[in-house]
C-alpha cells in the first residue's frame, strides 16, 4: 500500500509540474511527455506492487518479467517524460537538496558513460550469480534492494542516452551505437546461459526447467529488443548524417558562388 501511494504521490507531483511548465514550453512538453512518464510510474507500480511480484516468488519467467520492467522498461519511459523540471516545479522543497556540492557531483559520476554502463550491466550480472539471486529471494530487505539497484543503476545508464532537458545534446557518436550493443551481449550472454542450462539455476524455485527457460527468452527477447532498437535507430541516423568531407565540399561550393 505505501509502495502505491508513493507513485501515485510522484505521479500528482509531475502533473502539477508538467502543468505549469507547459504554459510557457507547449511544444517540449507534450502529452506525449506525461503519457510516457506515468506510464512508467505504472509499469513500476506492476512490477513491485501489483500480484506479479506475488508470482515472482512462485515463478522464475514472472521474475524475469519484474526484472525486465525495472531495467528496461521503467528507467526510459521515465526519462522520456523529461521529469527533472516537472518534479522540481511540482515539488519545490527538493530544490535545496539538489543544490547541494556534493550531491551535484554525485549525480555528475553516476551518468558518466563508463560509470553508468559498468553500475547498470554489474548490478544486471551480480544479481542474477545464483548465490546472490537466492539471498535476495530470502531476505526481503535485500530483494528491495536489489530492485533499487536496478532501477538506479538504469536510469543512470538511460540517462547517457535520453539525456532528458535541461540536460545538454546528445553526442551524435557511433560510441553509443557500441555503448548499447555492448550492453546488449551481458543480457544475451546471462539470458542464454539460463536457457541453455540443462539444470535449474536458482534452488529457491521449484518450478520446472522449462519455466527457467521461457523467464530466459523473455529477459533475451525484450532486453535486446530495447537495446537493439535505439541502436538501429541511431545506426540509420549517422548513416543519414552528412560526413565532413561533405560539409567541406558544400561549404567551398558557397565560397566559390
Amino acid at each position: 500500500m505505501l509502495i502505491t501511494i508513493a507513485i501515485v504521490f510522484t505521479g500528482c507531483v509531475y502533473i502539477r509540474g508538467w502543468l505549469a511548465i507547459r504554459k510557457t514550453r507547449p511544444e517540449q512538453f507534450t502529452s506525449l511527455r506525461l503519457s510516457c512518464f506515468l506510464f512508467g510510474l505504472a509499469s513500476l507500480w506492476m512490477a513491485i506492487a501489483s500480484p506479479l511480484d506475488d508470482l515472482a516468488d512462485e515463478l522464475l519467467s514472472a521474475h524475469m518479467v519484474q526484472h525486465l520492467l525495472l531495467l528496461s522498461v521503467v528507467p526510459p519511459l521515465l526519462l522520456l517524460g523529461w521529469p527533472v523540471v516537472p518534479l522540481l516545479r511540482g515539488f519545490p522543497v527538493l530544490s535545496p537538496l539538489l543544490r547541494l556540492a556534493i550531491l551535484r557531483r554525485l549525480g555528475r559520476w553516476l551518468i558518466s558513460p563508463l560509470v553508468a554502463w559498468t553500475a547498470m550491466n554489474a548490478s544486471f550480472v551480480g544479481w542474477h550469480v545464483p548465490v546472490a539471486y537466492d539471498f535476495a529471494l530470502t531476505h526481503e530487505h535485500w530483494h528491495e534492494f536489489e530492485h533499487i539497484c536496478f532501477v538506479v543503476s538504469s536510469l543512470a545508464f538511460w540517462w547517457c542516452i535520453i539525456r532528458p532537458w535541461p540536460a545538454g545534446r546528445r553526442w551524435n557518436s557511433w560510441g553509443w551505437v557500441f555503448y548499447l550493443l555492448s550492453a546488449d551481449l551481458v543480457n544475451t550472454a546471462v539470458s542464454a546461459f539460463l536457457a541453455f542450462c540443462d539444470r535449474p539455476v536458482y534452488g529457491y524455485y521449484h518450478s520446472p526447467l522449462s519455466d527457467q527457460v521461457f523467464g530466459a527468452v523473455i529477459m533475451w527477447v525484450g532486453g535486446s529488443l530495447v537495446f537493439l532498437a535505439p541502436a538501429a535507430l541511431m545506426t540509420f541516423r549517422r548513416l543519414q548524417a552528412p560526413s565532413e568531407s561533405d560539409l567541406m565540399k558544400e561549404a567551398d561550393e558557397r565560397v566559390q558562388c
